[in-house]
């Protein structure tokens, strides 16, 4: 600790500090308050007549202002300048108006949103694995030899595990061949990595299914339909493979969306977009809180999918319709992508010149198709 402190404050005077550019959220509600004010005034032909000011947006631009986009035309009237607008001193009323780069500001972030959401789904599918699997793990055995068990609850290392290794893989192995075939030096794109995650995660959930099949016929078997605290003569390892394989979708999917959010986001707003994953992870959870009491409920009396007695029960259905709603996101997730318009950024460098994210993206560094 007092060298982490020492290294601390000799590193601190080297510290390059931008000054605040202000709160962001302020500026996002700026824009929908100015948008709302002038709904009803008529947009200009030329985008060209809508305000921009460089030395306004300068402390939120240091890498370049975003361009103007066609999308969401009704948040352009946030930037026509109407009477009252800009004061004698030539500064306007940000409550009024706003700049271009600040209209795309919340173009960028409405325009994520639908990608983004499908990361919840992938939160909502490895959400049992710290319940049902735990409950299943628990039935089976779980010897490692005559005298040692394995704790129910430290199977999740597996996923873990999974992770790690394909982390190092993927960056070691995969990346420089991938490389080689289509050039990009990601070798692979986040958008591709996002949907060769998300696919992984159906045949995660699927092995899931099958495991449990297996189980609950083991139990028939041995007539322990009826003891749900008996030992199912099945090894507990059977669950291995369902734990990697989200280990695999995670290291694919987490960190493609991650990239995504921080890459696709307002230069100032990077932080923000990044904590935008760790929300999609949360609602994920309560989302699969949601969804198991909607199954309980619809098969109640019925079948009663989800029950104490995990061997009269059938778990396997309920992971059978996790990967039915899994496909189905995968399917959102081709769709939103191929809506999906990359921000266009204006060189920093070259005011004169303009950037376009968007013409290399879809095709090269950021995005690239996702086949």
């Amino acid at each position: 600790m007092f060298v982490s402190i020492v290294v601390f404050l000799v590193g601190y005077p080297l510290y390059v500090r931008l000054k605040p550019g202000g709160s962001p959220f302020t500026r996002l509600a700026q824009v929908a308050a100015a948008a709302f004010r002038k709904r009803n005034v008529a947009a200009p032909e030329d985008a060209g007549k809508l305000y921009q000011d460089r030395e306004l947006d300068a402390l939120i631009s240091t890498n370049g202002r975003l361009l103007h986009t066609d999308q969401l035309a009704v948040l352009d009237r946030a930037a026509i300048v109407t009477p009252g607008d800009i004061s004698a001193s030539g500064q306007p009323d940000l409550w009024r108006l706003s700049t271009v780069h600040r209209v795309e500001e919340l173009k960028s972030i409405v325009r994520m949103l639908p990608i983004w959401s499908a990361g919840i789904l992938l939160a909502t599918a490895g959400s049992h694995n710290g319940s049902f699997t735990i409950m299943q793990a628990r039935s089976m055995d779980r010897h490692v030899t005559r005298r040692f068990e394995i704790p129910a609850a430290t199977m999740s290392i597996f996923g873990t595990a999974a992770m790690l290794i394909s982390l190092a893989l993927y960056d070691r192995a995969f990346v420089p061949l991938a490389r080689r075939v289509t050039g990009l030096p990601s070798g692979i794109t986040y958008f591709q990595r996002m949907g060769i995650g998300l696919a992984i995660s159906i045949l995660a959930v699927g092995a899931a299914a099958l495991v449990e099949a297996k189980r609950r016929r083991a139990a028939a078997a041995h007539g322990l339909l009826d003891d749900p605290d008996a030992t199912v003569p099945v090894s507990v390892f059977w669950l291995v493979p369902q734990f990697a394989i989200h280990g695999v979708a995670g290291a694919f999917s987490s960190v493609g969306h991650m990239e995504f959010l921080y890459d696709q986001a307002p230069e100032s707003m990077r932080s923000t977009a990044a904590a935008l994953f760790w929300l999609a992870s949360s609602i994920g959870h309560y989302l699969g809180t949601a969804l198991v009491t909607a199954v309980q409920r619809a098969t109640r009396g019925r079948g009663d999918w989800l029950q104490d007695n995990i061997n009269r029960g059938r778990i396997d259905s309920y992971y059978w319709l996790v990967t039915c709603l899994m496909v189905l996101n995968l399917g959102y997730y081709i769709v939103c992508f191929h809506f999906y318009t990359m921000k266009p950024l204006e060189m920093a460098d070259d005011c004169d010149k303009e950037y376009e994210l968007s013409s290399i993206n879809k095709d090269s560094a950021g995005a690239g198709g996702l086949v």
